[in-house]
């Protein structure tokens, strides 16, 4: 029979729990590189094209088509994404994200620009608490699912009845609602995405962080339109 020292025994666990959380600090640095980068190249379309009213007339005159193109690219990367490459992944991210820029030059046009300013900071705040509260906390966030994915149906639904009801109120439900859900899907998918950093059910470790951005991305953009919807200066 082999013999170990009790030394030897306890530094095994050790060592493999080292090694477990180097991967997954490695992933979790190249979810939100991806994720900044996301978020650097809609922020620049959208300073870029709001500097031309011709394009914002176009852009909110095909607003609709727009909306359905980040949709197909949402699904096909979300849908797709365990037999995307990395590279494939990357453009379809980037694209969305370009996209997402588009829109959001419209933007510039209702509200004042110190609120929009304003609003993104207090986002980056609010994500950067609830990430570090995924990151640190030994509680299980799982049981936040059904109330987070129920939140998000209503959400949903109350948006494009917004759309056509216009109502200030309906206005004001939908960014209180959004603040409290998005903020609570970034701690959920934080968390959920430090489990996932040794997934292998995609091509590669690179889609996987890619496909990590696009959520972090997404809670991050809908908390900062649920802030502007609630803080907010439209332009007179």
């Amino acid at each position: 029979m082999a013999w170990e020292s009790p030394g030897f025994q306890m530094s095994r666990p050790m060592v493999s729990d080292a090694a477990v959380q180097e991967s997954r600090r490695a992933f979790m640095s190249r979810v939100y590189g991806w994720m900044f980068a996301g978020l650097s190249v809609t922020g620049l379309v959208a300073l870029f094209t709001a500097a031309s009213p011709e394009m914002v007339l176009k852009i909110a005159q095909f607003r609709w088509l727009l909306f359905f193109a980040q949709l197909g690219l949402v699904f096909a990367l979300s849908g797709m994404a365990a037999r995307l490459s990395g590279a494939v992944a990357g453009t379809l991210f980037m694209a969305y994200s370009v996209l997402t820029g588009l829109t959001f030059s419209v933007l510039f046009y209702v509200y004042t620009s110190g609120s929009i300013a304003n609003a993104f900071l207090m986002s980056a705040g609010a994500f950067g608490a609830m990430s570090a509260f995924a990151t640190f906390t030994k509680k299980d966030l799982s049981g936040w699912s059904t109330f987070l994915f129920m939140g998000l149906i209503g959400i949903v639904i109350a948006s494009i009845v917004q759309v056509f009801v216009q109502s200030p109120m309906m206005n004001f439900v939908l960014g209180c609602a959004g603040v409290l859900v998005f903020s609570g899907l970034t701690a959920y998918d934080t968390q959920k995405l430090r489990e996932m950093h040794a997934d292998s059910g995609y091509s590669s470790a690179a889609t996987l962080s890619i496909v990590g951005a696009l959520t972090l991305y997404l809670d991050f953009i809908n908390l900062f339109i649920s802030l502007l919807r609630l803080f907010g200066s439209r332009r007179s």
